[in-house]
């Protein structure tokens, strides 16, 4: 996540997700093998600040394929990123970079990563904040190897034009 600083009088700043990477890993130790949310404070320049958050994990289902296959077959492929800014900073943030975050009365927590346009326009519906970061082809290829795999379209069904299904009419004697 990203916290930049804005040149505006009445808001300083704004999140934003910056970056999806996947975890081989190399973000944390192998105590943290459970999929717990966790920040790290990863630097701060004139534009604002950067965090890390590891312990996410993206599974794909075969009920959202259609979600899926909306995703790849737009002009940019993208990840979709929930986050909260949340007030309980020690629940989701490092014990080194504690003393950073509260700083602040808040701080942006990515709690769900997705790649189905369904889903994502779910969690909007529901109220979440929801954010796109583009894939790489990488991701994306990969992604459009599982439409190629599992999706199929709902078969189309034919609807009777209304001037067929004949008027309601009473009947003569």
């Amino acid at each position: 996540m990203r916290k930049q600083n804005l040149d505006n009088p009445w808001v300083s700043h704004r999140w934003v997700p910056q970056e999806v990477l996947p975890d081989f890993g190399q973000f944390h130790s192998q105590d943290n093998s459970s999929n717990v949310i966790s920040g790290q404070f990863l630097g701060r320049d004139k534009d604002g600040e950067s965090w890390l958050f590891t312990g996410f994990e993206l599974n794909l289902f075969l009920d959202e394929a259609e979600g899926y296959y909306l995703n790849v077959s737009a002009t940019t492929p993208c990840w979709f990123v929930m986050w909260r800014l949340e007030e309980d900073i020690a629940r989701y943030i490092d014990p080194q970079s504690l003393s950073v975050a509260q700083e602040e009365n808040t701080i942006a927590v990515p709690h769900r990563i997705c790649v189905s346009y369904n889903e994502a326009a779910r969690l909007l519906d529901g109220g979440e904040s929801v954010d796109t970061i583009a894939m790489s082809d990488e991701h994306a290829s990969w992604l459009q190897e599982y439409v190629n795999e599992h999706y199929r379209p709902e078969p189309k069904k034919r609807h009777k034009p209304a001037s067929f299904k004949g008027a309601e009419r009473p009947v003569e004697e």
